[in-house]
């Protein structure tokens, strides 16, 4: 399975990001996986943004569930993260996850977002 992160690399203060995980050799609706968004802004460690679930469900981290919204298109297999009213402090390299219940996880390469004006 591959993951492939696509998106702007620079958005500007209070807009919204949108970034797109195409997934190739594998289904996003295969049973137990869970296809998730992290980030890891300069010099600070990864956090865990919020997943869609092969059953299409959606949870988020509470401390960005206000402006996070995770959504999937099957026919092109494929999830999308999009994050409002963006800070500076949103600045971090984004990566898609898709973590496997008693199965493989597999990692995207990240993509870089800096929010700046």
């Amino acid at each position: 399975v591959q993951l492939q992160e696509s998106g702007p690399g620079l958005v500007k203060p209070s807009q919204t990001l949108s970034l797109t995980c195409t997934v190739s050799g594998g289904s996003i609706t295969t049973n137990y996986y869970y296809w998730s968004w992290i980030r890891q802004p300069p010099g600070k460690g990864l956090e865990w943004i919020g997943y869609i679930a092969y059953s299409g469900s959606t949870y988020y981290s509470p401390s960005l569930k206000s402006r996070t919204s995770i959504s999937r298109d099957t026919s092109k297999n494929q999830f999308t993260l999009q994050m409002n009213s963006l800070k500076p402090e949103d600045s971090a390299v984004y990566y898609c996850v898709a973590y496997g219940v008693g199965s493989e996880d597999y990692l995207g390469r990240g993509t870089q977002v800096t929010v700046s004006s």
